[in-house]
């Protein structure tokens, strides 16, 4: 089992860029793929970006292409997510999950495990 803890969001300008966090514990964090999800204001949580535990194979919502960047670094347990000429629509809570030995699917029930979220603000 592995727990999950994101960090890193905060207030931010139009067009800046941020770079969000998700440390994780418990297990051998190299066995796991995993994904960002955010959840907008009244909308439902929705697939950001993936990485396969071999970190071989990465996925981006289409709306993500392009300014969304996700990594991972094993040594450190953690998987970061990069996000440029950031837009008042990217307000969200930011969340991680992880699926041990997953295929980066962008569906959510094929997460077991969950952050809290962490909540990113952009103002315009």
């Amino acid at each position: 089992q592995v727990q999950l803890v994101e960090s890193g969001g905060g207030l931010v300008q139009t067009g800046d860029s941020l770079t969000i966090s998700c440390t994780a514990s418990g297990d051998t964090f190299s066995r796991y793929s995993m994904a960002w999800f955010r959840r907008r204001s009244g909308k439902e949580r929705e697939f950001v970006a993936s990485i396969w535990w071999t970190g071989s194979t990465i996925n981006y919502a289409d709306f993500a292409k392009g300014r969304f960047t996700i990594s991972r670094d094993n040594a450190k347990n953690t998987v970061y997510l990069q996000i440029d000429n950031l837009k008042p629509e990217d307000t969200a809570i930011y969340y991680c999950a992880a699926e041990k030995y997953g295929m980066g699917a962008s569906a959510e029930d094929e997460y077991d495990y969950w952050g809290q979220g962490t909540q990113v603000t952009v103002s315009s």
